[in-house]
């Protein structure tokens, strides 16, 4: 009896002894994790390793540490260790840890396994967008655009938030398919607003909405619009996923309104809101007729956003970065017409895919 409640009390011992090195090792870690946000990744590991000095296998320690070895561009150690966490924690939240693997190998140009990476663990977790994000940047990498697309896809809809995704939809569908680009780069705008990004962008979209349309002289102006815009069907007659070719046309149309006298009194936003008021218009009078991800994901949002009147603020919130007076004065006065706009879109009740 005597022996079995020493083996009882040594038991009772060893786990609290446990308890309290996993404690302490994760407050080593987070004691790590500001040495690298400041850049400091040497500093952040030195303090991973006192944490895994207490509990070797720990998987906070070993997911932060393989992280911070890739900052460091040390990619065969960042694997090792991504292997070790794996191994030590099956059936465990190792999702970070597969990113890392994924992206460690992406870095190595070791393409075909960091795909198989990522895919491994999109089957354990399907529902963590930064997989199929991350999936997505390698196909981009070899040039795969619509795999990779498809992948920003999954991400978006898993993580309507999410900033990347959005801006590499944007990008990639700029040449082929231009009303989606437009869409995810509003999206994006409302996300992030005020970055180096969203100056790049907002370039874009300004692009994108005048593309095809030029003043020749001050009485004509000339509408060039791409034929492959306007193809709506397969080559087996069956309509396309995914087309916006009818809202492709009537943005074209509404844009060559810019260079009418009339208009010439207006500001750059004024002109932003006709047109995006014009986009969404045409969208939901051919949503009926229409399928695919953007039409069900992302239009719809957009439809929304115009029958509540919030075409104004979401316009004044893509121009924030203009040195323009009349956005400055707008953002003076309408405090009120950006809260309601914010607590719209944060409420907005996005289609499960």
């Amino acid at each position: 009896m005597k022996k079995t409640s020493l083996l009882f009390l040594l038991l009772i011992s060893n786990l609290s002894s446990f308890a309290q090195n996993k404690i302490e090792a994760e407050k080593l870690v987070a004691e790590g994790v500001p040495y690298h946000d400041k850049g400091d990744y040497s500093g952040a590991i030195n303090k991973y390793n006192k944490a895994l000095e207490l509990d070797k296998d720990n998987l906070l320690a070993l997911s932060e540490k393989a992280f911070s070895l890739i900052s460091l561009e040390k990619y065969d150690d960042a694997i090792e260790i991504c292997k070790l966490a794996i191994k030590a924690h099956p059936g465990e939240d190792v999702k970070n840890v597969y990113v890392s693997y994924g992206n460690a190998l992406d870095h190595l140009k070791k393409t075909d396994e960091s795909l198989e990476v990522y895919s491994e663990g999109i089957k354990l977790f399907p529902n963590y967008y930064q997989l199929h994000f991350n999936k997505g940047i390698t196909y981009s990498s070899i040039k795969k655009y619509d795999d990779a697309i498809n992948c920003f896809k999954n991400s978006i809809s898993i993580n309507p938030k999410h900033a990347g995704s959005l801006n590499a939809i944007g990008i990639l569908e700029m040449e082929q398919n231009r009303i989606p680009s437009i869409l995810a780069f509003s999206r994006f705008f409302i996300i992030e607003p005020q970055t180096a990004r969203s100056k790049k962008n907002f370039q874009y979209m300004r692009k994108l909405l005048m593309q095809g349309v030029t003043e020749t002289t001050k009485q004509s102006v000339s509408i060039n619009i791409d034929s492959n815009m306007l193809n709506d069907s397969t080559d087996t007659g069956k309509k396309k996923e995914n087309n916006f070719s009818m809202t492709d046309l009537i943005l074209s149309m509404d844009a060559s309104q810019d260079f009418d006298k009339k208009n010439n009194n207006k500001t750059d936003v004024e002109k932003f809101i006709r047109k995006f008021e014009t986009i969404c218009s045409s969208l939901e009078e051919s949503k009926k007729d229409n399928f695919g991800f953007y039409w069900e994901f992302l239009a719809p949002y957009f439809i929304e956003m115009k029958n509540k009147k919030l075409i104004e603020p979401f316009a004044y919130i893509v121009f924030v970065d203009s040195s323009s007076e009349d956005v400055s004065k707008w953002y003076k006065k309408n405090q009120d017409e950006l809260d309601r706009f914010y607590d719209w879109s944060k409420n907005y009740n996005w289609k499960k895919q």
